[in-house]
């Protein structure tokens, strides 16, 4: 059985979801979590989005046996809807999901759920990073003094959750610790961090071409906007310039696509031998 499901916030506080699921795109039903979606083993649910605070309910459903498939680009749905001319409803939205095609979906695994949300706090604490060092350097020297411990205490943080990352990726992505060997990335935790995020959002199915277009190393087509994961473009970024010893500043746009073809190749031989080998029994 297929289910399609729309998550939006609650009118109430605008904090809470909701969730509108079909599987026919004439009945609906709306339940607050996932763990309420009546689906078992073999059945597959493909929903715009997965809310960070609904990660354990995703994985309840994988362990139950669920096949679970998000989204990759939430401006599709929004085509959809305009060219078959649907309602900007929940349920306009379901009925623009049922019309999407499979490939623009990416089946997720607990693996990746862990993983994401560990990078999405860590993306929290970097952005709040940055935005305190942006003042930090329009103060004067007295009121950097105050503002100074409280950066101090949010880079513990960060390196903190990117030491945790780091591990967890070990133990879920087996090309993980391979790539950190043969990066010489060992002990530089920005980097070992950086890494962990593009090992969780690559796909091994995927072809070279896509996988760089993935982080936006294409060059566009005219008049047309340039649409990439900015995010892993700046991890991308990170990981290239701790790797090289190099300021960020004197990337190029050859150094990073270098580096992530050697990241692409590793991921990729390690997850093909692993489909290679026999199995145990």
């Amino acid at each position: 059985m297929r289910l399609y499901a729309d998550v939006h916030r609650t009118r109430r506080n605008r904090e809470g979801c909701r969730i509108t699921y079909s599987t026919d795109g004439v009945s609906f039903r709306h339940v607050d979590g996932f763990a309420e979606i009546p689906a078992g083993p073999g059945d597959q649910l493909f929903v715009d989005t997965i809310p960070i605070q609904h990660t354990d309910d995703v994985i309840y459903l994988l362990r139950r046996g669920v096949e679970v498939y998000y989204l990759r680009r939430l401006t599709l749905t929004e085509k959809i809807r305009e060219e078959f001319k649907l309602p900007k409803t929940a349920r306009g939205d379901v009925r623009a999901l049922m019309r999407i095609d499979d490939r623009w979906f990416r089946r997720v695994t607990e693996d990746f759920l862990v993983l994401r949300r560990m990078i999405l706090a860590y993306r929290s604490l970097l952005k709040t990073h940055q935005q305190l060092l942006n003042k930090y350097r329009a103060l004067s020297g007295a009121e950097r003094n105050i503002l100074r411990p409280a950066i101090n205490s949010l880079e513990e943080q960060m390196d903190e959750m990117a030491r945790q990352i780091a591990v967890e990726a070990g133990v879920r992505y087996p090309a993980y610790n391979r790539l950190v060997d043969e990066l010489g990335i060992g002990g530089r935790i920005d980097a070992m961090e950086a890494l962990a995020e593009l090992i969780v959002y690559l796909e091994s199915s995927k072809g070279w071409r896509k996988t760089r277009n993935l982080v936006g190393l294409f060059k566009p087509i005219r008049g047309r906007k340039k649409i990439y994961d900015g995010r892993l473009r700046k991890a991308l970024q990170r990981l290239t310039a701790s790797a090289n010893n190099i300021p960020s500043l004197q990337l190029t746009a050859r150094m990073e696509k270098e580096m992530l073809l050697r990241v692409w190749r590793i991921y990729r031989m390690e997850a093909l031998g692993r489909l290679a080998m026999p199995a145990q029994g």
